[in-house]
Order: structure tokens, then C-alpha cells, then sequence
């Protein structure tokens, strides 16, 4: 397998600084998105901006700001489409020991110990913590030191006081992170994000990893706890979402553009997964944007 990237992404802060900050004001085309994973704890703050998010065994699209927070080694592929006017994704990544082993040991220490075992599963919070939350994050990446800390464990706390979120991987599903096989979905997950708009075979995407076709089922249902053709078809319906709520072409058109040849079988699927019909999940996005 050529040019097949390290799924353990090393994250490294600048010297003397246990905190890595940074903010992206302009979106970086040539960046792909890659499956992997990190001992870091990652905080996601994006200000006008959409994209797919694929996080452990969740997948949506989220139109115009996030606020993630996911947890230690919890395998995910971000990637933002774009970033509209004066938008900018402010990221933070921390060991979860990055005070020392002991300091969320301590009593008043515990609901932000407590928040770091939710985000293992990845948590979404609301627009009321984002709006709350958002300019104290995007403080982080300006100061250094003691000050950038403080800033830190002050945003920690107020989300661990949050009851305003959602667990994306409710079910707590756990998944496989060895790297020999976190190199295979990277691979399988990245021929689906360039063409899940057209009929992926099973053989073609088994070979594409070198296994037989039983093999690879048995594999991808093992790691990812679905069937491939499940995946692919959330994909499609995701890209879908994004499509209803972006462009003015006909609910069929589109249907057909995100790879479905069957215009009943993407209404079904559609509302499977978003629990609505098309047609009403325009409207409502319609309404939104008004």
C-alpha cells in the first residue's frame, strides 16, 4: 500500500508549551483528510464554516459553526469543505495529563475529569456554549503560558458545566485502533470520500486493500460496526444534506448526483437516517436560513 499516511498522528507543541493552538482563517484545498487517531484530547471550534464530520461511528454535516470535543485516541476524519466569508476553525490539542497525572484527581478537578471520559465517545454542543464559548477558545491561540492554561481550564470547566450537547457515539461504540488496521480504513474511507457519488464494488474496494471479498466484510463490519454498503449510503445521504441545503437543484437531481440510481431508495434511506423526508428537510433548512 503506497503513500498510505500514519493513522497515530504525533502532535507536537512548540517548546516550552504543552498546549497546541492554532487557527486557520483560510481553507487549505490541498490538505486530505486522513482516519487517524491521537493520545490528545481535541477541541474544535469552527466560526462560519460547513463540513462533514466523521467521528468514531458517527457521521453528519454541519452548516455554518461547531463546537467538538473529542476525546482521547477516538478515531476521526475532519474535514471542513469550506470556510465562507471571515470564517476561521480554531483547533486545541492537550494530553489529558498535560498538568500531571494527578491534577483532574482532585475534587473540584472532577466534572472536567468527567467531561474528558464523555468526549471519548465525541460530544457537539450547541449553539447557546458556542456562542458562550467560542470567543474564549479562539482567546487560547493568542496568549502563551500560564495565561493560555488558565483560559484553557476556564473553557474546560463552563463545558463540563454545559448541559447544552450531544454524545456522537452514543452507543459507546469502541473502535479498532491498531494501526495496521487503522492504514486500512484510512485507505477504504478516502476511496469513499472521493467517490461514494458513484457505484463502489465490493470487489474494487476489497482489492483496494489487498483482502478477498468475505474478508473484507468481516473486517469492515468488525471495525467500524456496520456493513460497507451501509457507510457508503450514509455518505451519500450526508452529501445530500449538505446539497438540499446549499443548492437549488430538484430533490431528484440530486438524489442521483450523491450516487443513488433510484430515486425511491434515496427517499427511504434519506429519511432512515435523518428521520424525515427530503422535501421536509429543505423546508425546514429553508426556513432556518430566513
Amino acid at each position: 500500500m503506497k503513500n498510505v499516511k500514519p493513522t497515530l498522528e504525533k502532535i507536537t507543541p512548540d517548546f516550552g508549551r504543552s498546549i497546541l493552538a492554532k487557527k486557520h482563517t483560510k481553507f487549505l484545498k490541498h490538505v486530505s483528510a486522513s482516519w487517524h487517531f491521537h493520545p490528545e484530547i481535541e477541541l474544535v471550534y469552527v466560526n462560519k464554516g460547513k463540513g462533514k464530520r466523521h467521528i468514531g461511528n458517527h457521521l453528519s454535516y454541519f452548516n455554518n459553526s461547531q463546537l467538538l470535543l473529542i476525546g482521547s485516541n477516538l478515531p476521526h476524519n475532519g474535514f471542513t469543505d469550506r470556510l465562507t466569508t471571515n470564517g476561521s476553525e480554531t483547533l486545541i490539542q492537550f494530553r489529558p495529563e498535560f498538568l500531571g497525572k494527578t491534577f483532574f484527581d482532585a475534587p473540584e478537578m472532577i466534572p472536567i475529569k468527567s467531561l474528558f471520559e464523555k468526549a471519548k465517545n465525541g460530544i457537539v454542543f450547541g449553539v447557546k456554549t458556542k456562542k458562550k464559548i467560542g470567543p474564549k477558545i479562539e482567546k487560547i491561540t493568542e496568549k502563551g503560558g500560564f495565561k493560555q492554561v488558565l483560559i484553557l481550564l476556564d473553557v474546560l470547566h463552563t463545558l463540563s458545566k454545559s448541559d447544552d450537547y450531544t454524545i456522537l457515539n452514543a452507543d459507546g461504540f469502541a473502535f479498532e485502533t491498531q494501526p495496521q488496521d487503522s492504514s486500512k480504513i484510512d485507505l477504504i474511507f478516502k476511496h469513499i470520500n472521493e467517490n461514494f457519488n458513484q457505484h463502489i464494488s465490493l470487489y474494487e474496494i476489497s482489492d483496494l486493500v489487498s483482502m478477498t471479498i468475505p474478508a473484507f466484510c468481516r473486517f469492515f463490519k468488525k471495525t467500524t460496526g456496520k456493513t460497507f454498503t451501509k457507510l457508503v449510503n450514509e455518505y451519500r445521504v450526508v452529501h445530500a444534506t449538505k446539497l438540499l441545503s446549499e443548492s437549488q437543484s430538484s430533490i431528484t437531481d440530486i438524489s442521483y448526483e450523491c450516487g443513488f440510481n433510484n430515486f425511491s431508495h434515496f427517499n427511504k434511506l434519506f429519511k432512515e437516517f435523518t428521520g424525515k423526508s427530503a422535501s421536509k428537510y429543505r423546508n425546514e433548512m429553508t426556513n432556518l436560513v430566513q
